[in-house]
């Protein structure tokens, strides 16, 4: 079980600032037994966003988020809504935003922060795409985690080792940067990498940071 808790509700509204239309993603799994991303926490968040006078065009509850093929085809049945969507906020752990950011081509907002797998993984076998951070920045870096995904978990852009959009650990290993440059340009928001984000915060991690090299 992903164990999450949902970010300050003033921190999803920054985040949501100058999108007048949303389209809301909640999980049945982890986040559901987390009270952070159930129906219930689904609704209760529609309701503020609309006192906010956000206009939220829908929403899907799913089984498992990070589950790809399953999210892939629940969305699908939200197709023409999602499209009409400024962006899709997603109640549920780091990986489950990271398997909807690769199901739509729409912007997406994390609404929780990951505290820890207890124990367990997500359903993505792919590969591990969460380090359970505790302050989730996928909405900086277009739902790509540079953290899990860099091999040198940067914070601030490509490396000097990455050639041709590959890591230089593997010519098989895309650079997480280059995903993410690509992603922010197909969405027409590369100008969020311009913003100036304050430092991260490692203390609400239980891991304190990723592993470093002595």
């Amino acid at each position: 079980m992903l164990i999450s808790e949902q970010k300050p509700f003033e921190e999803i509204l920054s985040s949501l600032d100058g999108e007048k239309t949303v389209f809301l993603i909640g999980c049945k799994g982890c986040a559901e037994g987390c009270e952070t991303g159930g129906e219930k926490e689904v609704m209760e968040m529609r309701r503020k966003l609309e006192e906010q006078g956000k206009t939220i065009t829908g929403f899907s509850m799913i089984d498992m988020v990070c589950d790809e093929p399953l999210t892939r085809l629940k969305l699908k049945a939200h197709e023409e809504t999602i499209a009409a969507s400024d962006s899709l906020l997603v109640l549920c752990c780091g990986t489950g935003v990271q398997t909807v950011a690769a199901s739509a081509d729409k912007i997406v907002h994390p609404g929780c922060n990951t505290v820890s797998s207890g124990g367990a993984h997500a359903e993505w076998r792919e590969a591990e795409r969460c380090l359970e951070c505790g302050d989730c920045i996928l909405d900086f870096t277009a739902g790509i985690c540079p953290i899990a995904r860099c091999s040198k978990h940067l914070l601030n852009g490509p490396c000097g080792g990455s050639q041709e959009g590959k890591c230089e650990v593997s010519p098989d290993l895309p650079c997480a940067w280059q995903l993410i440059i690509e992603r922010l340009t197909k969405l027409g928001r590369l100008d969020r990498l311009e913003d100036v984000v304050a430092p991260k915060n490692w203390s609400v991690s239980l891991t304190s940071g990723p592993p470093t090299k002595r």
